[in-house]
């Protein structure tokens, strides 16, 4: 399509050559900012907020959304410039999330989760509004969790939402006609009511990936298993119930967070520093990234996308 918009443009104007023009936007490669401090050593704030997920934007009305990395691309992106760069002594992971998608809430913590084990440098993640569900899955692989005094956390279980249009389909007069090749093949199909037994299934499903999430808090915030499934019922926290049930080390404001990754990387002094890529806005530690999953307008749309693909299991805080 801009190929043949230079195309035009050359064949409108008379006497030019043909030419051909590549308005391709390009997506160019991370550089470094200093946000605030001084010293050789670096500290990095990473950003992880808004809707986890392993999908890009999506397109708009005009067209393709401008180009731009998913949210684990970029996070994988960032830890491994990090990592090449001896002067990262620390890392500040800022949530911002109510959570997403399973798969890409477990990324997020094995990315961050390896990087701290083979780089040996510590991690710090700091909350703001929302560290639940699967923001707070990625929190549990830092050293020390640090909650904003008006942070909203907690909500660990898994949540799936599947839409019944069934009745809606009878009183437009329609029908649907689904050929598959065993009786469990359709399940989740939105047209249509769930079976017990199918219920059973996915019931069993969601109870492995809540225990998947109780096993990472036992093992990141070292809780008794039973301790831990009496937190995991799904309610939701204030930053002062999370620290008095040892789900967050203290309480504090962004610059408490970076404190304390200067102290755990043993450095007198240091910088924070982000990457962006040329024209983001960073200039300050509460910039958000662009790769940042869809800010909270955009989530319902993204949410009716999922639902629209059939059932997904999400930590996600859906009130």
């Amino acid at each position: 399509m801009r190929k043949l918009l230079g195309l035009v443009l050359a064949l409108a104007l008379p006497g030019c050559s043909l030419v051909t023009l590549d308005l391709t936007p390009r997506i160019r490669p991370l550089e470094e900012q200093t946000v605030e401090g001084a010293g050789r050593a670096k500290i990095l704030l990473v950003d992880v907020s808004g809707f986890l997920s392993d999908e890009g934007p999506s397109p708009g009305l005009l067209g393709p959304a401008p180009p731009r990395v998913p949210m684990l691309a970029r996070l994988r992106e960032e830890l491994k410039k990090a990592a090449d760069d001896p002067e990262v002594r620390a890392l500040v992971l800022r949530i911002n999330s109510p959570g997403g998608t399973v798969t890409a809430s477990d990324i997020i913590w094995r990315e961050l989760d390896g990087w701290k084990r083979v780089t040996r440098r510590p991690v710090v993640a700091v909350m703001l509004d929302v560290a639940a569900s699967g923001g707070y899955y990625a929190a549990l692989a830092a050293d020390t969790i640090v909650a904003h005094p008006t942070s909203v956390t907690g909500s660990i279980g898994v949540i799936m939402v599947t839409l019944n249009a069934e009745g809606l389909l009878q009183k437009l007069g329609l029908a649907t006609a689904t050929i598959k090749s065993g009786e469990r093949k359709d399940m989740g199909n939105p047209f249509r009511a769930l079976t017990d037994e199918e219920r059973r299934i996915f019931q069993s499903v969601i109870d492995s990936l809540h225990g998947q999430f109780v096993a990472r808090l036992v093992e990141g915030r070292r809780l008794a298993p039973e301790t831990a499934r009496a937190i995991a019922d799904g309610r939701i926290y204030t930053a002062q119930q999370a620290l008095e049930l040892k789900l967050v080390d203290r309480i504090g404001y962004m610059p408490d967070a970076i404190e304390a990754a200067r102290r755990a990387a043993g450095v007198d002094e240091a910088r924070v520093i982000v990457y962006h890529r040329p024209r983001e806005y960073r200039a300050t530690y509460y910039a958000r990234s662009q790769a940042a999953g869809a800010p909270l307008d955009a989530q319902m749309a993204q949410l009716a996308a999922v639902l629209g693909g059939g059932p997904r299991f999400l930590y996600l805080w859906w009130p």
